[in-house]
């Protein structure tokens, strides 16, 4: 069946999650003058928040700087549950008639650029059929989460299992685990949420790990912040709750980068005390340094307290096979279950399996150079949002949005068409993301440089200050309106303010 023609909008938001949200507000106070609307897969607000919905879903990271700058979190946890989040990404868009310009069940097929049309001309399948649309500027705000499908490996002897086995990123509603020997395959966030999640309820809970991850347990609540907010106004305890949390987080980070032994120490010793030394050193001491690998967050170290009380339990080995009646690990001991939770992991699938062409030829962004975090090297007119390895996703995010806000106000003042990043010949490439975890190298992902405006730092505050004084000309290409010349920035150009 052929598209459905739809309306032309200066800038397309993929996504109705944290970024797309994020992105549309800033749209709408710094780039009043453009049009925009968001195309959503789902059928609410939210992307992750309203994908996942295992027990005991949450932020990993501080609420103070998960939520926007602009919207103050009035909830009473530091570290918020997923549908919370949820429900205040709906209030921020309902406040600023945000909700009123999104588009849910209508997930992007492709996106193709027309150098001589100067725009994108984007499918969208739904109900309904496919339509397409057109924009002058794209922004894919959908993560970099396969929605679809997570990693799951298949263990020998799976199908010999006689309960039910789940991945997370697909819980049934209807499962219920009361009183029933429960394994977790799996020793990342995710399992480290379910854990003690349903050890609540479970007869028994034992995660079942092949190596150990790095974890460290934060309060649930804050003190500081609730005093914080009896006393001053919302906007002003937000500030300085986020300023506070920023500080922490990033320097425990530098600790981990300068002496990861004594961040080691940091770790283990509270785990150390309470499980003892020898149940630390087998399952709560990973063979990488700290940050490595994400750091994982425990609510008021639930996951320590439920293995302390004997509702949970850890075995580090690797699996053999599955039995009809557990798992059996290469030591030749059985995990008795009764339900198996393959926590295993996500893939990433950056632009959510979107087909994208320029001028015809097929994009594939695995092969392309990100420029400032935000562009990919060639690609006209088009941004995505990424966040921090080590910080919560919406501090990148919100930087990204008013970036692009910047680029959008300058080729607007200077009667530009478009432009694109144009790649040193001298780039040295490095990893997007500075991890090893397992759901990152398995990934095909862009590389960025090694410095300049093709590598973003890993530290907020070099990074704002750096997106704040970046000139939006450097590297890039732009092609004008009607009867105004082309240009290409050179390399580094006197800094200017857009």
């Amino acid at each position: 069946m052929p598209a459905t023609a739809d309306r032309h909008v200066d800038v397309l938001i993929i996504g109705a999650g944290v970024s797309g949200i994020g992105a549309a507000y800033r749209l709408q106070q710094e780039c009043p003058e453009h049009s925009f609307a968001i195309v959503e897969a789902r059928d609410r607000i939210g992307g992750t928040w309203d994908l996942f919905r295992y027990p005991g879903i949450r932020s990993d990271s501080d609420i103070f700087t998960f939520s926007y700058p602009f919207k103050p979190w009035t909830g009473t946890q530091a570290l918020a549950d997923g549908e919370d989040i949820r429900r205040y990404l709906e209030e921020v868009a309902a406040d600023a008639g945000i909700d009123r310009v999104i588009r849910f069940g209508h997930r992007v097929l492709s996106a193709e650029w027309s150098t001589p049309d100067r725009r994108w001309t984007v499918t969208t399948v739904s109900a309904a059929g496919t339509r397409t649309m057109t924009c002058s500027f794209l922004y894919a705000c959908s993560g970099y989460y396969d929605y679809a499908a997570g990693h799951t490996p298949r263990f020998p002897g799976q199908d010999d299992f006689t309960g039910p086995v789940v991945h997370p990123q697909h819980w049934p509603d209807d499962l219920d685990v009361t009183g029933k020997r429960v394994a977790v395959i799996g020793s990342g966030a995710t399992a480290i949420t379910l854990v003690p999640a349903l050890a609540r309820t479970a007869g028994h809970v034992t995660m079942v790990q092949r190596s150990p991850t790095w974890i460290v347990a934060q309060p649930r609540h804050d003190a500081t912040a609730e005093r914080l907010r009896r006393r001053l106004p919302d906007g002003l305890a937000h500030r300085i709750n986020r300023l506070r949390h920023l500080l922490i987080g990033q320097s425990f980070y530098r600790i981990t980068r300068r002496k990861p032994e004594v961040a080691r120490q940091m770790l283990t010793r509270p785990i150390a005390h309470r499980l003892g030394t020898n149940y630390t050193a087998r399952h709560f001491q990973p063979d990488y340094n700290p940050w490595d690998q994400r750091l994982c967050v425990m609510p008021d170290g639930d996951l320590i307290k439920a293995i302390h009380r004997g509702s949970a339990s850890v075995a580090t080995d690797r699996i053999e096979r599955f039995e009809p009646d557990g798992l059996r690990l290469a030591s030749g001991e059985l995990v008795p279950a009764d339900v198996i939770i393959t926590a295993t992991g996500l893939r990433m699938q950056l632009l959510d399996k979107i087909s994208l062409s320029v001028d015809g030829l097929p994009v594939d962004p695995a092969e392309r150079a990100v420029y400032r975090g935000l562009m990919f090297d060639g690609v006209p007119n088009l941004a995505i949002a990424i966040g921090y390895a080590n910080a919560s996703w919406t501090l990148r995010a919100d930087l990204a949005s008013r970036y692009v806000c910047r680029l959008l106000r300058y080729l607007r003042r200077h009667h530009l068409a478009f432009g694109y990043p144009v790649r040193p010949r001298d780039l040295r490439p490095s990893p997007l993301l500075p991890l090893t975890s397992g759901y990152i190298s398995r990934a095909r992902l862009p590389v960025q440089g090694s410095k300049g405006a093709w590598f973003y730092p890993q530290n907020y505050f070099l990074d704002a200050l750096r997106m704040r004084l970046a000139d939006p000309r450097r590297d890039m290409h732009f092609e004008p309106g009607a009867g105004r010349p082309r240009f290409t920035m050179p390399s580094r150009p006197a800094v200017i303010r857009a």
